[in-house]
């Protein structure tokens, strides 16, 4: 009698569970899941921010305060520094050498990004040939330039000494004009040039900012300022007006022999104890 066999059920498959897939998952791979669902949503859960265990960065540092601004001279230091200057040399004279006005004015164009021993050791000869606009637009802008050649920019230079000859023949009867905006209208003079020309030639009193004063108006605290019109307008409302024919040669001459730019010399300083500047030397 044949066996009857009866077909076996299939064992199940067995089921795996979240928990188990979440068990056999990286370590950490749940919060970094969790991180970029919040990030897509715009929003990052609390926990994500924290650093975990094993983080190596240290604590966040704090920004440093703002330093305090420099304490402003009191108007007797003022008086006090330019007191000690001119004690010291009471009639100061600009190192641009010169015979009249419009030699004075081309020096000054020609000094530009030039030191004045430089200038003076050109104009010399030039000078003695060409000291009015007329001798100079005869002399030719060929020649200027041939004279002016061991200056910086000398080409430009020699364009502007010419064109600007021209204009004071044409515009200003061949006569230096005496106001500030007419000296601005020549070519090749900037503000610090026309206020030099008022200064040197006729006596006004105007601060001509260069390198070395602004220098000494930041470091000093005497006129603080980012652009040399803000240290210019600064010097004229602090400095009295007794000193004002000459404080700009003073702060010319310290700046350059005395708070200099690299190695300040402050062991020599007329001004050491007022100054502000909080990296002194002595």
């Amino acid at each position: 009698m044949a066996k009857i066999t009866r077909p076996q059920r299939a064992k199940p498959a067995p089921v795996r569970t979240p928990a188990k897939k979440a068990a056999k998952a990286a370590p950490g791979a749940a919060s970094k899941s969790a991180s970029k669902t919040a990030k897509k949503a715009g929003k990052i859960s609390p926990a994500a921010k924290l650093p975990s265990a094993k983080s190596k960065a240290g604590p966040v540092k704090p920004v440093k305060k703002a330093l305090k601004a420099t304490k402003p001279w009191t108007p007797a230091e003022i008086r006090e520094a330019f007191s000690r200057f001119a004690q010291a040399n009471p009639e100061p004279k600009g190192e641009l050498e010169h015979v009249n006005p419009y030699t004075l004015l081309v020096a000054v164009v020609l000094s530009a990004q030039a030191t004045d021993a430089g200038v003076n050791k050109a104009t010399r000869p030039l000078f003695a040939v060409a000291d009015t606009p007329q001798k100079m637009l005869a002399l030719g802008e060929d020649a200027v330039r041939d004279y002016i050649k061991t200056v910086g920019l000398y080409r430009t230079k020699a364009k502007n000494v010419i064109a600007l000859s021209q204009k004071l023949i044409t515009d200003f009867g061949g006569e230096v004009p005496r106001t500030r905006a007419e000296l601005e209208s020549l070519p090749g003079a900037g503000r610090k040039t026309a206020n030099v020309v008022l200064n040197m030639a006729f006596g006004e009193h105007t601060m001509a900012v260069d390198t070395h004063v602004f220098r000494v108006g930041n470091r000093t605290g005497l006129a603080p300022g980012k652009t040399p019109l803000e240290v210019e307008l600064g010097l004229e409302k602090v400095i009295p007006a007794e000193f004002m024919l000459h404080a700009h040669h003073w702060l010319i001459l310290h700046g350059r022999y005395t708070c200099l730019a690299r190695k300040p010399r402050c062991e020599l300083c007329l001004i050491k104890d007022l100054c502000r500047w909080p990296e002194k030397t002595a």
